[in-house]
């Protein structure tokens, strides 16, 4: 049988929503704190993804500015209606829900509308378009008193207006009695609608649960089998954990599939962030069978019946010249965009805001996707601190830096910095950073100045939501040129 390799996109990219149109498929995932601003991407056959852009990519539509990298832009719902795309989502401060909104789009590779903001509490937006064309807006609250923690909620929306109207509907507490419901999503099957959620936090207790009814606004049912998708019962030796925050998606030739995230630990800590990871689902009378062939969510999983025809992929060039006009999707400044040039290097304005401030620091950077890999940038010394970054957030992060004649190798935990080696340089040198299951090595040249241990910049150990960061940054004042940099896959 021929199979794929989970997760579909690996690295950071949490909290993954899926639609179709005709033959293509959409995915949007969270971003948080770094700018552009939820990414979209699209597929042929569910495996493989092609990056078309960002819903939020045009400064001073949403703040940034002073949050946490883990706060930002939170879990996204893309769906089709009509012709129109439209994406949900929420701006989360201090962990909570601060700003929801929703965003709409003739081709998702954009332009996209500016956000409008909704009359929304809470976090996990979503929609669902019944058959009679309502749009029906859902997400999750706190309870009111001691049936919660959380609830799920719905109200319709006015397409024409982009705005909420009617009453609002409470849906479900969830099928765990004391653990926070989220991540609503609604499906129509056989006249029955399905309520799927994610409980147990986004942690090694996540999970996918259910609910259902026979009409859109309830009463809603637990589904009695949840969950339905779970690794929580799992020994600290599965590859995948922290599995839930579910999307369903029909195949033209009739398969279903979910978009889920997981993490893989190793040794207890993940530096990669929560993935998109894909798992087949069949349909019974009693609703939805997750991972119907094995009941979890496996590396390797048997193809989608629409991808066993389509060919491979041309690989992805190593080095990125930044001989373009404007850097590519994958690439991510901090809040906010960093003022730089392209076209025969990469050209950074060396601004006052150090890697561990809450505002815009001269920082780009591209998602880690492989525990083993290595990084390495070439750039000639001049008076800024500029260099290479390992970035996991503001109080967790490792450089590889020149500064004052010298490559300067500083590990910076829970907001400390410490000067770990350094070595004199001159003239055009190569920042190399080298990364496994232990942990990053970094070189200049080819002297070794330091291993910083990978459990470091871990989620587990740096608290948040997100995963690491490979970037170029400076700071100090004047411009610096990166002439080149490689990402290489070990």
């Amino acid at each position: 049988m021929p199979t794929f390799r989970n997760p579909v996109l690996p690295g950071c990219h949490p909290d993954p929503s899926i639609c179709r149109v005709g033959a293509d498929f959409y995915l949007v995932t969270s971003s948080f704190a770094y700018f552009p601003g939820l990414p979209v991407f699209h597929s042929r056959d569910l495996v493989r993804w092609r990056q078309l852009g960002h819903v939020v990519d045009r400064p001073g539509l949403l703040p940034l500015e002073g949050l946490d990298v883990s706060d930002g832009l939170w879990a996204p719902t893309i769906r089709h209606h009509e012709g129109r795309f439209y994406v949900v989502s929420t701006l989360a401060v201090r962990r909570r829900g601060r700003i929801t909104f929703v965003a709409t789009a003739d081709d998702p590779a954009g332009p996209w509308s500016d956000p409008v903001p909704l009359e929304a509490e809470g976090i996990d937006p979503s929609l669902f378009f019944d058959d009679d064309g309502r749009c029906w807006f859902t997400a999750c609250r706190d309870a009111a008193g001691d049936v919660g923690p959380g609830e799920l909620w719905m109200r319709e929306l006015d397409l024409e207006r982009l705005k909420l109207v009617g009453p609002a509907h409470v849906l479900w507490h969830g099928a765990v009695r004391g653990a926070w419901v989220e991540a609503p999503h609604l499906y129509k099957r056989d006249g029955t609608y399905h309520l799927i959620a994610a409980e147990g936090g986004t942690e090694r207790n996540h999970s996918v649960t259910a609910a259902r009814a026979e009409t859109v606004t309830g009463p809603y049912v637990t589904d009695p089998r949840s969950p339905l998708l779970t690794h929580r019962h799992r020994g600290p030796g599965e590859p995948v954990h922290n599995v839930g925050h579910a999307d369903l998606v029909d195949t033209p030739d009739g398969e279903t599939w979910a978009v889920t995230l997981g993490v893989r630990p190793i040794d207890g800590t993940h530096t990669l962030g929560r993935e998109t990871f894909l798992v087949p689902v069949t349909w019974t009378p009693a609703g939805p069978v997750f991972a119907p062939e094995s009941g979890g969510v496996r590396l390797d999983e048997r193809l989608p019946s629409i991808a066993a025809a389509l060919p491979e992929d041309e690989p992805p060039a190593g080095r990125e010249h930044f001989d373009g006009p404007v850097l590519g999707p994958e690439w991510n400044s901090l809040r906010g965009p960093v003022d730089h040039l392209t076209g025969d290097g990469l050209e950074i304005e060396a601004g006052p805001e150090p890697l561990s401030t809450l505002g815009v620091p001269a920082f780009v950077g591209r998602r880690q996707q492989h525990v083993r890999f290595r990084a390495r940038t070439s750039l000639t010394f001049t008076g800024a601190e500029a260099g290479l970054a390992v970035f996991q957030n503001q109080d967790q992060h490792a450089t590889l830096a020149l500064i004052d004649g010298e490559a300067v190798l500083t590990v910076r935990e829970s907001g400390v910095p410490t000067r770990v080696a350094a070595a004199p340089v001159h003239g055009e040198v190569v920042l190399e950073v080298e990364g496994d299951e232990t942990g990053y090595t970094f070189r200049v040249g080819s002297t070794a100045l330091g291993t910083v241990g990978r459990a470091l910049l871990s989620t587990e150990r740096a608290g948040g939501f997100v995963g690491v960061y490979l970037g170029l940054y400076a700071s100090g004042g004047g411009r610096v040129r990166f002439g080149w940099f490689d990402y290489e896959p070990a």
